[in-house]
């Protein structure tokens, strides 16, 4: 199921590459990479034809002598990747990329549906938090009004505010929002 390969941009040293039953639909990854990297090794990934995911937020950095608007990474560290496993050589060989998420020692598939519901959120006008910490279970809740519409997750209570979190299983983080319960159903 794996073999040893040589790398000669990490070093020349081994790297392990999953082989897996001939896949021809690609799937998304989680990818670790550098601190501060994610937006270099995208660029790089997009570069080598790979389809890359990097949620970005915007956010205000205040300097001594500014202020500015700059996008950051929702998720620091994380980029995702939608490749077949016979492409995971091409990620693995880019600089900055550090290792895939993996779940029992194999590159573990993110869903469709959660890149979706990331790709809702970063582009809507919500307040986004993210959060890795664990919540009790919870109502599933659905959006059916206002800009975030099919947005699924979990529904949990904080203060007054009601929030829905969208789990990313495999990379153990939450992305948690502003919902009015107005907007939600319960599935």
């Amino acid at each position: 199921m794996f073999s040893m390969e040589k790398d000669p941009r990490k070093n020349g040293n081994p790297v392990v590459v999953p082989r897996f039953v001939k896949q021809t639909e690609p799937r998304w990854f989680a990818a670790y990479t550098n601190p501060r990297a994610e937006k270099l090794v995208r660029d790089r990934l997009l570069e080598g034809g790979v389809n890359v995911f990097l949620p970005l937020q915007k956010t205000y950095r205040i300097w001594s002598d500014r202020k500015k608007l700059v996008e950051v990474p929702l998720l620091s560290s994380y980029i995702f990747v939608k490749v077949i496993p016979q492409e995971f050589l091409k990620v693995y060989q880019v600089p900055g990329f550090v290792r895939f998420v993996t779940f029992e020692g194999q590159p573990a598939p993110i869903p469709e549906k959660q890149i979706n519901n990331l790709r809702l959120l970063i582009n809507s006008d919500a307040e986004i938090e993210v959060s890795s910490e664990k919540f009790d279970a919870g109502d599933n809740v659905e959006v059916v009004r206002g800009s975030l519409v099919g947005l699924t997750g979990e529904l949990i209570q904080i203060g007054k505010h009601s929030r829905v979190v969208v789990r990313i299983d495999r990379l153990d983080q939450n992305v948690i929002v502003n919902i009015p319960m107005t907007f939600l159903r319960k599935l």
